[in-house]
């Protein structure tokens, strides 16, 4: 048999600011397993003995403390017992010395005059015992006074008024110090507050905006959704307003139209965009991408009001990047135009099927080509007709000035006719 190996004794030393730890066995399965998890056991060992030694520092720092406080509590009550002890005794032997003196049965002074005087004396030894006592109790009230009116060790309310002074003027001046700081804290407060009432009524201000916002941004989905609506009725085109409902990922687009899809099967998907507001290019291609893919559809329409809604350096009626589209279209103006988008997106989506459903691409392409330009003219007549209309308004506004002047010069005759006044 074997011999048994004997076991090294742990070793622990603390060396400057460093421990030193050999063969010691720590029994703890948490502290066990957080060892077996670490990356690095040794460094994991290292920061829990910090972190525990920290720990242990702060429990004897707080448990000192609060020795120290029942020590400090304890010797005055012990003062206090004292000085109240002392107080009470002094209280008794005065009062067993005046009553050994003047007492009226057992008094040494009654006892004496008792003795020493009659009925019969005269009046000047009462007088000149008169005198001794008024100078005897003036004696010791004098006494009396210098004694409890003394700082020195011969009064003694002298300790107990000096605490007493002195814990008066530290709770004063604690008193005064948190005044102070409260006083500064309250200061500090009201400015919060301020700013705090300040930025409340901004975001109740950008709230009451943002609902304005979207009220009409939601005023001109529906009227969007409403006059496609209409034309896909006419194309036997199924319409939906999705603009509540979330798609595969999202609820960007609020128009969806399914191509043919009253007739049977879908030939394709085309999304449109409403927004009221002006979105920069790059923005607006986004969130077409973004509807062409939450929505599956093949083809994406933006929809403003007016040309300022366009983004920069884009135009109504163009195409970009193949599968997108924008139009200028404002409720109770003539939906030629939205019905042109409509059925450019449309036959694009037809034309990249590429089924032989007897689809003549060249004549779409050509008609489309024709159909903007047409669309562009008729922009330019109505143009035309608006500059001629303001004309016309402009001219009848001069003649109305022009009759008006006339008039005044009528009456102007008439005036110096009947001889009230000259020309």
């Amino acid at each position: 048999m074997e011999a048994a190996l004997p076991l090294h004794k742990p070793s622990v030393r603390a060396t400057g600011d460093s421990l030193v730890i050999e063969s010691l066995v720590v029994a703890d399965a948490t502290a066990a397993q957080i060892v077996r998890d670490a990356e690095d056991p040794a460094a994991r060992v290292t920061d829990a003995i910090e972190i525990g030694a920290r720990v242990l520092d702060r429990e004897n720092s707080g448990a000192q403390a609060e020795f120290v406080k029942a020590e400090l509590e304890k010797a005055s009550r012990e003062v206090d017992g004292a000085l109240v002890e002392r107080t009470r005794t002094l209280a008794e032997r005065f009062d067993t010395k005046v009553e050994e003196v003047f007492g009226a049965e057992s008094g040494h002074l009654t006892k004496a005059l008792e003795r020493h005087f009659s009925d019969g004396s005269s009046e000047a030894v009462q007088h000149r015992v008169k005198e001794a006592v008024a100078e005897f109790l003036a004696a010791s009230r004098e006494d009396l006074r210098k004694q409890f009116s003394a700082t020195d060790g011969s009064n003694p309310l002298a300790e107990f008024r000096s605490s007493t002074v002195q814990a008066i003027e530290g709770a004063q001046e604690r008193q005064d110090k948190n005044l102070r700081a409260l006083f500064g804290q309250l200061t500090e407060l009201k400015v919060e507050l301020e700013a705090l009432r300040g930025e409340k009524q901004k975001l109740e201000e950008l709230a009451v905006e943002r609902e304005r916002g979207t009220a009409k941004g939601r005023d001109y989905e529906e009227e969007v959704a409403a006059a496609l609506d209409a034309i896909a009725t006419g194309q036997g085109d199924d319409c939906d307003a999705v603009g509540d409902f979330a798609g595969e990922s999202g609820k960007t687009g609020d128009v969806v139209v399914a191509i043919d899809g009253c007739k049977g099967l879908p030939r394709g998907r085309l999304v449109f965009e409403a927004k009221d507001r002006r979105l920069t290019k790059p923005k607006a291609m986004e969130e077409l991408d973004r509807a062409l893919q939450q929505r599956g559809a093949d083809y994406a329409v933006l929809v403003v009001p007016t040309e300022e809604e366009l983004p920069a350096n884009t135009g109504s009626l163009r195409e970009y990047q193949g599968d997108k589209l924008m139009v200028v279209w404002s409720p109770g103006e003539s939906p030629v135009a939205l019905e042109l988008a409509y059925g450019l997106a449309r036959a694009k989506v037809l034309m990249a099927a590429g089924d032989d459903d007897g689809v003549d691409t060249a004549a779409i392409r050509d008609l489309t080509e024709r159909a903007v330009q047409a669309l562009a003219n008729a922009r330019s007549v109505k143009t035309n007709l608006t500059n001629a209309s303001n004309g016309i308004d402009k001219a009848r506004e001069g003649l109305e000035a022009l009759e008006a002047q006339v008039r005044g010069y009528l009456m102007q005759i008439e005036t110096a006719a009947s001889g009230q006044q000259s020309l």
